[in-house]
């Protein structure tokens, strides 16, 4: 199989405490995983070990060949961070013609990202006045203006309405059809339905690496969020 992301015994501390320890994982090229777990698991660290900005005790994440974190990666990398990272001052077409010259995007992607993501209408708009998810699709449509072969998305649909969370899964499974690796990180176990291969995290370790219909099997248990509990208490 192919692999975008390798993580071999990687081991991060913060304040002297282990949050990740030896922990190991591959992720498929052009696949959705998800990686899920409660709050405070560990997930956001991980993520930040995998676009290369955490500093690590121990262990190796290597994306598309590379170190994570490697100049290489800098264009075919996007992170979407669960704070919104565009301006606030500039209308939603300001901060995508913005970004896409930061990063050399041809002029026509602004106008495919906001659309993407539901927001070709409201480019006039000032970001300042935008609701917490339209911001965070204003954050989704940057990420995309580069079409990066590694999306990593942390909790990108916090605040969403369904029809929205509807959508954008819809997108993540279109991007990876079209070749893209996706890492999206949540805490509400049901949208672990919506991977195609799920990572399930709990104080800082890997519980499970699988696919939804597996652990459906494995527990026995057809709803996402009680087959997550049967595999904690088993």
């Amino acid at each position: 199989m192919n692999y975008a992301i390798e993580i071999d015994g990687l081991d991060v501390e913060r304040g002297g405490r282990p949050v990740l320890q030896g922990l190991s994982a591959r992720l498929a090229a052009g696949k959705v995983t998800g990686l899920l777990g409660p709050s405070g698991c560990g997930k956001t660290t991980l993520i930040r070990s995998i676009v290369g900005v955490q500093k690590v005790a121990g262990g190796s994440v290597t994306v598309l060949g590379r170190p994570a974190g490697s100049a290489g990666l800098r264009r075919r990398v996007a992170y979407v961070t669960q704070s919104p990272s565009v301006y606030a001052d500039l209308t939603i077409d300001e901060n995508l013609r913005y970004f896409a010259r930061v990063i050399g995007a041809p002029t026509e992607t602004v106008a495919e990202a906001l659309a993407a993501v539901d927001l070709a209408r409201s480019g006039d708009r000032l970001v300042g006045t935008l609701s917490g998810g339209q911001r965070s699709r204003v954050s989704l449509a940057c990420a995309l203006l580069g079409k990066p072969d590694v999306l990593v998305l942390d909790e990108p649909t916090v605040g969403l309405d369904p029809v929205l969370r509807r959508d954008l899964w819809a997108l993540f499974h279109r991007l990876a059809d079209d070749g893209a690796t996706l890492l999206v990180s949540s805490h509400v176990m049901d949208e672990a339905a919506r991977c195609d291969r799920l990572l399930l995290m709990r104080e800082g370790a890997l519980v499970a690496d699988t696919t939804p219909g597996d652990l459906r099997e494995r527990t026995g248990e057809q709803d996402m969020e009680a087959a997550f509990l049967r595999l904690v208490e088993q």
